[in-house]
């Protein structure tokens, strides 16, 4: 005899195992920054972010730097998939903060959410000795 609830199970099984996968890499997380002041208004940025990436369809793709305003004063792609290599940094050189500037956000990106909700805030008049290091709260 079949079972009639058979289909209703196998539904609620695939269901549940979806939405399993899809929990397990929730928004990238932006970790910290280091921002290293080269000259003038220049700086050298270092990023870490950690994110449950799970291969090429959802991996954190980017970071960026913004403004208040939310204009772009730096941007890093990411070409590849970290999978194993969590949490990881990489670097921006040459970053323009236009004088005035004094507070800075690092957002960042991956396939599946977009850019995340919670940036990291950078006061650069913490900076001492031309180095400033942000850690998240």
């Amino acid at each position: 005899m079949i079972n009639p609830n058979k289909p209703k199970i196998l539904a609620a099984a695939l269901l549940m195992l979806a939405a399993n996968g899809a929990a397990t890499a929730d928004e990238v997380k932006i970790l910290a920054a280091d921002f290293r002041n080269t000259d003038a208004n220049h700086w050298s940025v270092s990023v870490t972010l950690r994110h449950a990436d799970t291969g090429w369809d959802h991996y954190a793709d980017n970071w960026r730097i913004v403004d208040g305003e939310r204009q772009i004063l730096g941007d890093r792609v990411l070409f590849h998939p970290h999978v194993d290599e969590q949490p990881f940094t990489r670097s921006l050189g040459n970053v323009t903060v236009p004088a005035g500037i004094t507070t800075v956000y690092i957002e960042a990106h991956d396939k599946v959410h977009g850019w995340t909700g919670n940036r990291l805030t950078v006061k650069l008049t913490e900076a001492r000795n031309g180095r400033l290091q942000v850690e998240a709260k």
